[in-house]
Formats: C-alpha cells, structure tokens, sequence
C-alpha cells in the first residue's frame, strides 16, 4: 500500500492519471459504427507515447494490448482485436498509464451512436455509484463505507454487482491493497489514511453479477449475456479530501444532480 508523501509523488500520480484521461477521450472520439477495437488500441498507444507515460496494462501478466476494450456483455479485461463497433452498442474502456514508476488507472464506459433506455440508464447509474463511492474517501472513513455506498446505488434498480473484480490500492504498482469490494457493510475493513490512493470501480450488470471468463484467459463476460457497464476513477486522499486524479474535463466528471 502506497502512502504519498510529498507533492512530488502526488504530481508523478496526477500526471500518470492525467495521461489515463488523454486516453479516454481519443478514444471516444475517435469510436464510432465500424471501428475496430483493435484500431482504438492504436489510438492509445500513440496517446501514451505522446505524454512520455508508459502502459500499464501491456505485458501484464502477458497481456496483449495498450488498453482493455469490453463490449456489450464483456465485464472487464476485453482483448481490443478485429471486432467492429456497431450502432447500439456500449464499450468500457479501462486504461493504464505509468508516469516516473507511478500509476494511474481508470475506465468508463459509452454508447456508439443511440442507444436503448435500458443500456443508457445503466451507464448513467453505474458512473453515479463511482462517484457516491468517491465521496467516502475521507480520512476515517473504512474501505466497507465505499463498497457500501456504491451497492446502495445498484439496490433500487435490481442491477447484479459483480463479486468477482474490485477495486484496489494504486501507487508504484497498478494493483496494491487494499482490495475496494463494491458491495458489503459499512464501517468494515482498512481505515482510510490521508496520503492514500485508490481504485474505485464499480461494475454493474443488467441480470446477474455472475460472470465467466473465455477461453483466451482473460475476456470476463455476464454469465447470462446481458450487457455490463464498468467506471473507475483514481483517488489519492489528500488533507482537502479526495482528488480524483483521472477525470477529464469532458468524460467522467461528476453527474449533475
């Protein structure tokens, strides 16, 4: 678990986060009917090249690609390839970046052209959960208030909260504790410290929370087919509260409201 202790590490991470940002927003733009998902991983690339950050997801444990691509009914670690967006769709894109050994990670998840009610309403939801998970981030506060707070989100929609993936710690490595559930009680698990930093992300389903993985290892889909939406912001807990090092000025800000 990393604690930051100067603004000199806190700029690394906001650089790492800033450069996560970039990335999504080339990449929205740039999504449309058509499209490859192995073309938006090109995108990225060039992206993270572009700000002198390095991706964390590439080589991971073998991993093949810049960014993760998941459409539809792929809940996270989706393999950008030959896959052509269609009108309708949805796509979570989760990306990494390293900044001077420190990381930024962060996902969202968007419609390529219209898109149903349904499949909207739980995008919408699902990015509200991110942010009533952010709001927990305080000094005192427990690891169980966030997953808790994003949970209570899901309930009232009757959305399935996938067990299997949670968020994590983040610092001088992508994955670090303490694990971040998005589900459970209250005023449970590690106490939140000032100079921490975390990855909260939600990941919410239209049926089941249960998911599988495909053959090629990585690729987690809903068990039932139905489509899932994925949002994940960095946090560093600071003496003013939370800083979300990830948000872009046009993607992934907080909701209105």
């Amino acid at each position: 678990m990393i604690t930051i202790k100067n603004e000199r590490e806190f700029r690394k991470m906001a650089m790492a986060g800033a450069c996560v940002a970039a990335v999504h927003e080339a990449v929205v733009e740039a999504a449309d009917v058509g499209v490859t998902l192995r073309e938006l991983d090109e995108i990225a690339a060039d992206v993270i090249r572009s700000r002198g950050c390095r991706p964390s997801f590439l080589g991971y444990r073998s991993f093949p690609a810049h960014i993760c691509a998941s459409p539809n009914e792929v809940v996270v670690h989706g393999i950008p390839g030959g896959y052509r967006l269609g009108r309708g769709d949805i796509l979570s894109i989760d990306a990494g970046a390293v900044y001077e050994g420190y990381h930024g990670d962060g996902a969202l998840t968007f419609g390529i052209g219209g898109i149903d009610e349904e499949s909207a309403r739980l995008l919408e939801v699902t990015r509200r959960a991110l942010w009533a998970g952010i709001d927990q981030v305080q000094e005192g506060a427990r690891v169980g208030d966030i997953g808790h707070a994003v949970e209570q989100a899901a309930a009232p929609h009757g959305y399935g909260v996938v067990r299997d993936y949670v968020g994590h710690g983040i610092g001088r490595s992508m994955h670090e504790s303490p694990q971040v559930p998005n589900y459970g009680p209250p005023g449970k698990g590690q106490r939140l410290k000032r100079g921490m930093a975390v990855c909260i992300e939600p990941m919410f389903n239209l049926g089941t929370h249960r998911t599988a993985t495909l053959d090629d290892g990585w690729t987690v889909v809903t068990a039932d087919g139905r489509r899932s939406a994925h949002f994940e912001h960095t946090v560093a807990l600071t003496g003013d509260g939370p800083v979300v090092m990830t948000v872009s000025d046009l993607l992934s800000a907080r909701p209105a409201g």
